[in-house]
């Protein structure tokens, strides 16, 4: 995968790094119930003893590998969104190419966040942490390609904020109906809702007219918007 570049300050091949290293790739192909400390040890090509001079815990172990995770990925993410276009628009449509190259990668195994959380039980353990901190840092990258957008489109601070969140939510079921499925063109899909819902957003023609005041769109003329509202809709029992 394009992420593969290391940017932790320790210098790498250190023992510390080859936990990291093994941790992160088994926990990531296999879950982390699933992958012993043994397993890690082993793959690691360090002492058992070297483990518990790191690190006080399995636990401790994989929530550092997902910290470090988190920068490479991000790092990866945001560099390739940037290389999209100059627009806000180019920029956040091009987030659904970068995770299709992502997903046509022989080592995608889904978001390494999202299954870590799943994973553990309690919103307070530090694995889950640090998956809450990396969706928090990706829904504030997407803020800001949403707040460019809405400069570029005269929308409000509101609705920007409104659409990083369904943004993030199409970002993520990508990535998920990828890995279920086995199909990179998942993002292609997440990609074409994307563009509706940004089309949507986008402010309405100049040559629109306003619907007028008192009255409902496609309301017959003469009939006020409070007889509309206060007409008793029908019922919809036989339906259920």
């Amino acid at each position: 995968m394009a992420t593969d570049t290391l940017t932790e300050a320790a210098v790498p091949g250190t023992a510390r790094e080859r936990l990291l290293d093994a941790a992160e790739a088994l926990i990531y192909a296999g879950g982390i119930h699933a992958t012993g400390v043994d397993a890690i040890v082993k793959q690691s090509g360090t002492a058992r003893k070297s483990f518990y001079t790191h690190f006080e815990s399995k636990d401790a172990l994989v929530a550092a590998a997902l910290e470090r995770r988190d920068e490479r990925w991000m790092n990866w993410f945001i560099a390739g969104t940037q290389r999209r276009g100059k627009s806000a628009r180019k920029r956040l449509l091009g987030m659904f190419e970068v995770l299709r190259e992502w997903f046509a990668s022989d080592d995608f195994h889904g978001c390494a966040f999202l299954n870590a959380a799943g994973e553990i039980a309690s919103a307070e353990d530090p694995i889950r942490v640090v998956a809450r901190k990396h969706k928090e840092r990706l829904l504030d990258f997407v803020r800001i390609q949403c707040d460019e957008f809405a400069a570029e489109s005269d929308m409000d601070a509101r609705r920007a904020a409104r659409l990083s969140r369904q943004w993030l939510l199409l970002l993520d079921g990508a990535i998920a109906v990828a890995l279920v499925s086995g199909e990179a063109g998942a993002a292609l899909d997440a990609r074409s809702a994307a563009q509706t819902l940004l089309d949507a957003e986008a402010k309405p023609s100049a040559s629109e007219p306003a619907a007028s005041a008192g009255t409902v769109t496609g309301a017959s003329p003469g009939k006020s918007t409070s007889a509309c509202a206060n007409r008793r809709p029908p019922s919809r029992r036989a339906a259920t």
